[in-house]
């Protein structure tokens, strides 16, 4: 974006390349549930101390089945729900304590799955560009002309597409709106929540694209979540795994394809739809559905589902550990050696059971 049509600027890069864009220690939510009149009341462990990192310029997929609090995190980052413990630091500040949250409001935006729902149908695209800049101190007259450089950065000639109401346009057309809203406050990170699940595959093809070009020419940050792994196989460099509320594994998406060492990804990866005709699927890959989160099961949360289960499982929680050299962890016993699993000495193989 050029100095004419806006006055904001990235915020300052603090750290350099080696100091994360965004650090998560601990992160925990938990949803009270209301019991009955004689029944104690309960908890929903959405998410249960969640820890990563996210380098500059890097981006970080997420994948997991429905209900292991991708989302949920996802909105915690944002600050959209009060989380219950953990902190988050952006660029080495805490959030709330370093950073104000206004600021943070500057330096990360997210882009939701329902590209309708996020707009307000009451406004014109270029209105609804311009909305947030004019709440950072913008005059209109330089909003409404980033609105329009933007529009045209995201696909869209701002002559056509300006003065059109969001139900004037097709999804994919929202959802290019909805990038280049995120984008008005020249943000270092965006928070893709299912960003193109909503979409036929050739305009998500062309949002993807999109993403992949903006992310170079703005030095962006991406966190991706998505169901679909070929999706995030695509655009991510690293990918993390979440099985109820929990990091079971996390890694390279190259050496987390090609060596998957928890039974939870590897049952994941085995689902993936192949068009290969000799390469289908007989018997599936995970059963069961997952437990009720609730009453989660005790130590390691996937053992009532793993098909190496043994005794240890259900009474010593595993903690992510070093696969390889190359960042790659996992929370499973399998992958310690000398933990009391009778497979973690062939850690090394796993992959291929």
């Amino acid at each position: 974006m050029n100095a004419e049509t806006t006055s904001f600027a990235p915020i300052e890069d603090r750290g350099g390349a080696a100091q994360p864009l965004l650090t998560v220690q601990g992160l925990t939510k938990h949803f009270p549930v209301r019991g009955g009149l004689f029944s104690e009341q309960r908890t929903v462990r959405a998410v249960d101390d969640v820890s990563f990192s996210v380098g500059k310029g890097e981006t970080v997929g997420i994948v997991g089945e429905s209900g292991c609090g991708k989302s949920t995190t996802a909105r915690l980052l944002m600050h959209l729900m009060p989380r219950d413990r953990g902190d988050i630091l952006y660029d080495g500040r805490t959030i709330g304590r370093d950073l104000p949250l206004v600021e943070l409001r500057r330096g990360m935006q997210m882009v939701f799955q329902d590209s309708y729902a996020s707009l307000n149908p009451r406004l014109t695209l270029t209105d609804s560009i311009a909305f947030g800049p004019r709440v950072h101190g913008m005059s209109a007259a330089r909003a409404r002309a980033l609105a329009h450089d933007l529009l045209g950065k995201v696909g869209l000639r701002p002559d056509i597409f300006a003065g059109r109401y969001p139900h004037e346009i097709s999804g994919g057309q929202r959802q290019r709106v909805n990038i280049a809203r995120a984008l008005a406050l020249s943000p270092r990170l965006l928070i893709l929540d299912e960003a193109v699940s909503a979409l036929d595959k050739s305009v998500e093809a062309q949002v993807l694209n999109l993403l992949t070009d903006l992310k170079r020419e703005f030095g962006l940050t991406y966190i991706f979540i998505s169901h679909d792994l070929n999706v995030v196989r695509y655009i991510s460099d690293r990918v993390l795994v979440m099985y109820l509320g929990e990091v079971v594994e996390i890694g390279p998406v190259d050496s987390l394809w090609q060596a998957p060492a928890h039974p939870y990804t590897r049952a994941l990866l085995a689902a993936m739809p192949s068009t290969d005709p000799d390469r289908r699927t007989t018997s599936p890959p995970i059963t069961g559905d997952p437990p009720n989160p609730i009453d989660p099961p005790k130590a390691c949360r996937f053992h009532t589902r793993c098909p190496f289960v043994e005794a240890m499982c259900s009474t010593v929680t595993p903690r992510l550990a070093p696969v390889d050299a190359s960042g790659h962890e996992t929370a499973c016993h399998m992958a310690v050696p000398g933990s009391g699993h009778s497979r973690a000495a062939r850690v090394d193989q796993t992959a291929n059971l």
